[in-house]
């Protein structure tokens, strides 16, 4: 949205460093020790909550130059890579030794294995291989005093590489990670299975995973979402080519008039019902070797069976698969038409599962129009991946201009929904990190937990020069800062 406003590199660092061994980032952090001078970590900038926004007294350390295997042990299996490394490339090169670490996110190509750190990262197979706080058995770090230190997994006394996992920046610069990894799949199982609602559906994905079963892949998409997937994707369509500014198009003015009035399209889809529009879908993927990933999958079918599930066949899922990390790519004719797109990932326990989703529905549909799918489940919970799409409210265009109608608009429903998330006793993220945007509100979900992080901080960052103003937000009268560009941040 900056960007379509002309607000371009608005935050620009005074000083971009690119470190290539331990011993540079440690002179680095002793230096902006000595001169008071605030230090970002950097990846590849692919996260979306404001966990990067350097001011002009800020020094960014670009990691990517630090991107060597260190220690490649085909027994343990295990890897030590260093943290600039890039996500696709990384899975490419183990795949062609026979390994995998398991770890897929939609950002795999333009992420780093840093990056998935910082932000307590979870791919597309977590079901079966875990997040990333799940493979990681140590972390090398250097601290905000300069030093370099090792952390390894413990199974006596306080194991402190959990908490170096999340810590987006604040704490130290993670500069190898050393993973878990696993044999390469040999064999994958497809399938799919409509359901009434959406709610039916996730009960049959917990009916599931508390059967023991553990796919790789297991996406339940609401009515709306499993109608565009069926229909081949309707975000995928190339937008109307645009001559200038405020003419995107016929397809673009028609978009945004009808995301004016988001209450109605809501409520015209919640009166369709689920099963007008086809109902809500489950996408599974089993992986492995030999026939066990089809046994699995006759094993879950049997359980989707009875729990009311209708099967679709194997193409739904093959469909999935082929363009799993297309999303990303199918936002910008959205914002070429003028309007603008995003997503919201929350997580709760089954039990708290079905106000979450009403509450923070609710919210952002009196907004924007709003769908959802459940990304990521768990024996005990499950992930909300919300995904919305709007435009500027018709009232502010004429007083504020386009932009900042826009800017008002997504702002209002990200407040609303973050406090609805919290009052439904959800989490605020499940695997985007927290940043600046959601910082304001990690108080409420942390209780004196803050505390307990402020004090690591000080620990391992004894000059608060690590990614000052992220994560840990001072109190403010609005518990939102806008992702976008925000003001007023200070280092």
């Amino acid at each position: 949205m900056a960007v379509r406003a002309g607000n371009v590199a608005e935050h620009r660092p005074g000083i971009i460093v690119w470190p290539r061994t331990n011993e540079e980032v440690m002179s680095v952090v002793r230096w902006a020790c000595s001169a008071k001078v605030p230090l970002v970590p950097f990846g590849a900038g692919s996260g979306v909550c404001a966990g990067i926004l350097p001011l002009e007294d800020v020094v960014v350390v670009d990691m990517k130059r630090m991107a060597k295997w260190r220690r490649f042990d085909e027994g343990g299996p295990t890897l030590e890579v260093e943290s600039g490394h890039m996500g696709l490339p990384l899975e490419e090169e183990l795949g062609q030794r026979g390994f995998t670490l398991g770890h897929f996110p939609s950002s795999i190509l333009c992420s780093t294995v840093g990056g998935w750190i910082a932000a307590r990262s979870a791919g597309q197979c977590s079901g079966y291989y875990g997040k990333i706080e799940d493979m990681v058995l140590a972390l090398e770090c250097v601290t905000g005093a300069g030093d370099l230190i090792k952390l390894r997994r413990r199974a006596h006394g306080p194991d402190l590489v959990p908490l170096m996992i999340g810590s987006e920046g604040t704490l130290a610069f993670v500069t190898s990670a050393t993973f878990r990894l696993h044999r390469a799949p040999t064999a994958r199982a497809f399938g799919a299975w409509s359901f009434p609602s959406t709610e039916s559906g996730w009960e049959a994905m917990r009916a599931l995973f508390q059967a023991g079963l553990r796919p790789a892949v297991s996406r339940l998409y609401d009515p709306f979402d499993a109608m565009l997937a069926r229909m081949g994707g309707a975000s995928g369509r190339k937008a109307d080519s645009t001559s200038k500014r405020d003419g995107p198009g016929m397809g673009g003015v028609a978009l945004r008039r009808v995301l004016r009035h988001p209450r109605i399209l809501n409520g015209l889809i919640d009166l369709a019902g689920g099963r007008a529009l086809g109902g809500a879908m489950l996408v599974l993927i089993f992986e492995g070797s030999s026939d066990a990933p089809s046994q699995d999958m006759s094993a879950a079918g049997a359980i989707l069976s009875r729990s009311g599930g209708t099967p679709e066949g194997e193409a739904p899922a093959r469909k999935w698969f082929e363009h799993r990390y297309s999303v990303s790519y199918r936002q910008a004719p959205v914002f070429a038409a003028g309007a603008f797109v995003d997503t919201m990932e929350v997580a709760a326990t089954w039990a708290n599962l079905p106000g979450l989703y009403q509450s923070v529905r609710k919210a952002l549909g009196a907004h924007v129009f709003v769908m959802a799918h459940l990304s990521h489940a768990y024996p005990d919970g499950c992930c909300i991946y919300f995904s919305f799409a709007g435009t500027a409210a018709t009232d502010q265009v004429a007083s504020a201009g386009w932009d900042a109608a826009c800017d008002a608009t997504y702002d209002r429903a990200w407040r609303d929904a973050l406090r609805a998330a919290g009052e439904a006793g959800g989490t605020l993220s499940h695997h985007h990190g927290a940043g600046r945007s959601k910082a304001p509100r990690l108080a409420d979900e942390l209780g004196t937990g803050v505390d307990v992080v402020r004090a690591l901080k000080k620990a391992f960052d004894p000059h608060g020069i690590l990614n000052p103003g992220n994560l840990f937000s001072p109190p403010s009268p609005d518990p939102y800062v806008d992702d976008a560009h925000p003001r007023g941040l200070s280092a």
